[in-house]
């Protein structure tokens, strides 16, 4: 983006505006940009940001500004489902595109995942280890799928299972592929889940399969949950929905990752 002169700049609705504008484009801008774009020096940035912050504009975050707030709370899986179905729904019949003849697959916990589920069809054999109780609940309907339902602690919320027990039964299978959700997906700091004991099992499925494939729709990019799973670059492929943001999507493909866009 050019420069903003010092007339302009100096316009304080205007260069609100501007940093509205800039940050709808980049999600995520440094302070020591802002003011170079603007023309303005960092301590009237940071001012800004400070009176856009109080308005519930934006969200400031170490020398940064984020147009939302990345941090997120757990909730039902009931009120998550209810969000975004439709690319939901696309991500998982592509996802469900990559299930081969005979496959052993791991699917994780969450909504993403449970529309995967719903997508799965197959003539032939497919073992399918959960820890999601409504994903097995689905899966079961169809007799060419086993399923090995990871057991644990329920975590009420997710409706799958957590804990050593799960974690132990994981190190007994060795699989293909890992579908896996995640509440946030920030390309710094990396996968997050709200919950500490769901992150934990999660590593350990990573282990146990050969690729790792993230289905997020792309209101999780840039947000983050309470407990980190892992690192961007751990992960072999993602799929989202068109509307992910181009410049989080050119950085996975610089990175190596396999990147999937999906029409609703």
């Amino acid at each position: 983006m050019p420069k903003i002169s010092s007339s302009s700049a100096n316009n304080l609705n205007e260069r609100h505006e501007c940093i509205l504008e800039i940050l709808r484009k980049q999600s995520s801008v440094p302070v020591t940009s802002l003011a170079s774009q603007l023309n303005v020096s960092e301590v009237t940035i940071r001012k800004d940001l400070s009176f856009l912050e109080s308005l519930n504009l934006l969200y400031r975050a170490h020398g940064c500004a984020i147009l939302i707030n990345p941090y997120i709370n757990d909730r039902h899986v009931n009120e998550k489902e209810k969000i975004n179905t439709e690319k939901k729904r696309a991500i998982g019949i592509q996802a469900a595109s990559l299930i081969t003849d005979n496959d052993s697959i791991i699917i994780a916990s969450g909504t993403t995942v449970l529309s995967l589920a719903r997508e799965i069809k197959t003539e032939n054999h497919l073992t399918v280890v959960t820890a999601a109780v409504n994903v097995a609940s689905i899966l079961s309907r169809d007799k060419n799928i086993d399923i090995v339902q990871l057991g644990g602690v329920l975590r009420n919320s997710a409706v799958s299972v957590v804990g050593p027990f799960a974690e132990k039964m994981m190190e007994d299978f060795s699989c293909s592929k890992l579908f896996i959700g995640v509440d946030g997906f920030d390309t710094e700091f990396g996968l997050t889940t709200t919950n500490l004991m769901e992150a934990n099992l999660n590593r350990t499925m990573m282990k146990a399969a050969q690729k790792i494939i993230v289905l997020a729709d792309s209101s999780k990019f840039g947000l983050r949950g309470f407990s980190k799973i892992c690192d961007i670059d751990e992960i072999d492929q993602v799929i989202t929905d068109s509307e992910a943001p181009m410049h989080i999507v050119e950085k996975l493909n610089d990175m190596g990752i396999e990147v999937t866009l999906v029409k609703e």
